[in-house]
């Protein structure tokens, strides 16, 4: 769900299928998360004046702390998983995952 809200940060009124497409997931399960971020007061749906399908998003005040302090959380891990390599191992671990990724 975070990588939802860090989508719409990015990109502003992105879309609801837009979000699907870059993070690779399905209608339905793009939509079961939408409706539980809305749920919960992290984001808003708006409305297109050019196609009424179209749903733009935007995080909501809450939304914005919550992306903050996931943020603050994910960049405390790296620095934690970071320590426990040195330079040249770390650059492996992250060659290894970019792999994994691609």
């Amino acid at each position: 769900m975070v990588s939802v809200l860090w989508l719409i940060s990015d990109h502003p009124n992105i879309a609801q299928a837009d979000i699907g497409r870059r993070l690779q997931m399905d209608r339905a399960t793009t939509m079961a998360i939408i409706n539980r971020l809305e749920a919960r007061d992290l984001l808003v749906r708006g409305a297109s004046m050019l196609d009424r399908r179209r749903q733009p998003l935007t995080l909501t005040k809450v939304g914005l702390e919550a992306l903050s302090e996931a943020r603050g959380c994910i960049e405390q891990h790296e620095q934690w998983l970071k320590s426990r390599f040195n330079k040249k191992e770390a650059a492996l671990l992250i060659e290894l995952l970019r792999r994994i990724h691609e």
